[in-house]
């Protein structure tokens, strides 16, 4: 089998910590956000990873090939029309079922269904009570996709397409990205659940199956919503106790930072090589080699190499650059 991660986007919401680090790359808890997916994808016999790249990808590419052990192809998304488009990229490398993962968000999901369905195809979704802010996947009444709508005013289903999927009928699924590449694109772009839409339309069942848990990474609240969901779920790491530090867990502290005369926590993680001193910092995470002097932060995402001195922030992302409010 496999596997597509489409990753070209810039992450705007983001901005502008994703101007230098592209959306799969930023932290959570001590670690990529990619990673956590990788941590699944590792369990299962992959013959190969495909990366659907762009914004930043020097940076995807070289992170890739030091730290994953399976081959991976990278095809670059020279124009943002869409996940069908970034699907398509792929098609002359698949001539098989495959996973796709769009990996701005984590998951706990059952990948071994891959193994024992007989639907052609799976699309994993969690229940949300907030189904205006997704697209919805509507099921019959085996379980089974009918079609996918995109915020839904009426509540029609509660169950938000997470961005997982596995398509046994990998020909369905690309004759259904042809179809959709052909009608005219939808705000300029072209949507992957269309595809599916076409894959159900014409015969094809997909299952819809439910993960355990769904966190997302695509904006900053839900950034450090996941870091504490992280921390709290065994990647806390506290540092070693000395005077004038005052922790509240949970925590992520790497090793070799600097901490004097402050207060960190609850939900915060601080990378390598930064320094925190006279601050009290909350809800927060601290890029490698950051310097906090004088100043309270609350959920705040500081970049690599930045610095905060003698200020009061809430709900700032800051860079070396720049200080933004998080939109």
């Amino acid at each position: 089998m496999k596997v597509i991660i489409p990753l070209a986007g810039k992450g705007t919401r983001l901005l502008p910590l994703t101007k230098e680090i592209p959306k799969p790359l930023i932290r959570v808890a001590g670690r990529p956000v990619m990673d956590y997916v990788m941590d699944q994808v590792n369990q299962l016999d992959v013959e190969e990873l495909i990366f659907i790249t762009g914004h930043l990808k020097e940076q995807v590419e070289a992170y890739v090939r030091t730290h994953y052990r399976q081959p991976a192809r990278f095809i670059e998304q020279r124009v943002q029309d869409g996940t069908a488009s970034a699907i398509d990229l792929a098609r002359s490398y698949v001539s098989g079922p495959v996973l796709i993962i769009f990996v701005d968000t984590l998951f706990d999901a059952d990948l071994s269904l891959i193994q024992r369905t007989e639907a052609d195809g799976i699309i994993w979704a969690k229940e949300v009570e907030d189904y205006q802010r997704f697209g919805v996947v509507v099921t019959d009444a085996h379980g089974y996709m009918t079609k996918i709508v995109e915020k839904p005013k009426e509540p029609i289903s509660k169950l938000a397409n997470i961005g997982l999927y596995y398509m046994k009928d990998w020909k369905a699924l690309f004759d259904g990205i042809a179809w959709t590449r052909s009608q005219p694109p939808m705000k300029g772009e072209f949507y992957l659940t269309e595809a599916f839409q076409h894959m159900v339309d014409h015969g094809r069942k997909i299952l819809a199956a439910p993960v355990a848990g769904w966190y997302d990474c695509g904006k900053i609240e839900t950034v450090l919503e996941t870091n504490l969901h992280l921390l709290s779920h065994g990647s806390a790491k506290r540092p070693s106790p000395r005077a004038q530090v005052r922790i509240l867990d949970p925590v992520f502290v790497a090793d070799g930072v600097e901490l004097e005369d402050c207060t960190l926590g609850p939900n915060v993680s601080i990378e390598p090589g930064s320094v925190v001193m006279t601050s009290v910092l909350r809800d927060t995470i601290i890029g490698e080699g950051a310097k906090i002097v004088g100043s309270t932060l609350e959920e705040c995402l500081v970049g690599p190499g930045s610095e905060v001195i003698g200020q009061k922030l809430k709900r700032m992302i800051v860079t070396r650059g720049e200080v933004a409010k998080a939109p």
